[in-house]
């Protein structure tokens, strides 16, 4: 099953579930049940289960064998701190809880200095750690910038409601994207033109397999498919793009930013090698950004494909 169909089936029913166990029982009894429920999942979700371990076969590899080992241990070690990253997910949103701090930052300045300067920005985001810490951090280091979050579910407005109960004084600015028409795109440059940040993930599996919204690149030693909406939509928005990723230690959220292009131009012809080392760029700190923090790349599907959209069946 593809992974917009098991979003689509069980995202609103789990957030609601994690969002009652979170509100009257707090945070052990979320760890408490994380620890009962997550070995069921573990084992019967098969799907989730092998991409992890093959995730983590290519990490080790290219790695040079300084990750983890691709074994059922650290397999489900990759879904406890998924779980425990759901938590995160809850808690930094909640008025009552100061997760999501900033422990450390390498970056962060050339980021300030752009957003101090009234100009607005573009963020490619990754599935790694939390990107709702990521949402709260900026919210709160910003708090005169309006953020905006593209997102690929189509239940984007219930998400933010569930949210916004923890924390009603957050208002969160979500926006379900499946591709980018030009009322969005005109939307997101009013954002832009008014100093805002736009985030944006750039590591999601194809939504159609072999589509050409997709190009391939080479990540932890096979090809793999990569989006390539987030330099379209640079491209569009004519402004700076960002990479940005987040990693969770218990004093709070380690945030990395570098600068991946001041402007995004794109020729009508050879749109493609244009793209090319921007994608290029991310993959090569994506793939730097696993081997540092292995166990909090959470993209529990088939990433790896052939260019005819066929998952490699090695696992």
């Amino acid at each position: 099953m593809h992974w917009t169909r098991v979003g689509e089936a069980g995202f609103l029913g789990g957030i609601r579930f994690l969002h009652w166990v979170y509100r009257h029982g707090g945070i052990w009894l979320f760890r408490a049940l994380l620890y009962a429920i997550m070995p069921w999942f573990f084992l019967s979700k098969g799907v989730a289960r092998r991409a992890s371990l093959e995730y983590l076969a290519c990490l080790h590899e290219t790695s040079g064998g300084a990750t983890p080992a691709p074994n059922w241990r650290n397999g489900f070690r990759h879904f406890m701190n998924f779980g425990e990253a759901m938590l995160e997910q809850l808690t930094a949103v909640d008025a009552r809880e100061n997760a999501g701090m900033l422990s450390s930052s390498n970056g962060l300045e050339s980021l300030d200095r752009m957003l101090d300067e009234g100009h607005g920005v573009l963020v490619v985001a990754t599935h790694i750690g939390s990107l709702m810490s990521l949402y709260r951090l900026g919210c709160s280091r910003y708090a005169h910038i309006p953020f905006t979050l593209l997102v690929h579910t189509r239940h984007a407005g219930r998400f933010n409601q569930i949210l916004s109960s923890l924390n009603p004084a957050l208002e969160i600015d979500m926006i379900q994207v499946g591709s980018i028409d030009a009322a969005t795109a005109m939307l997101l440059s009013e954002r832009i033109d008014a100093g805002g940040v736009v985030v944006i993930t750039g590591d999601r599996v194809p939504v159609a397999p072999g589509s050409s919204a997709m190009m391939v690149s080479p990540f932890l030693g096979k090809d793999a498919q990569f989006p390539i909406g987030p330099y379209v939509l640079g491209a569009v928005l004519a402004c700076p793009v960002f990479m940005m990723f987040s990693a969770r230690f218990r004093e709070g959220v380690s945030v990395t930013v570098r600068r991946l292009a001041d402007r995004i131009v794109l020729p009508r012809r050879a749109r493609g090698a244009a793209i090319r080392p921007y994608l290029d760029a991310y993959v090569a700190a994506l793939t730097e950004m696993c081997i540092e923090h292995p166990l909090q790349w959470f993209n529990f599907f088939p990433f790896w494909q052939d260019r005819a959209g066929r998952p490699d069946s090695a696992l």
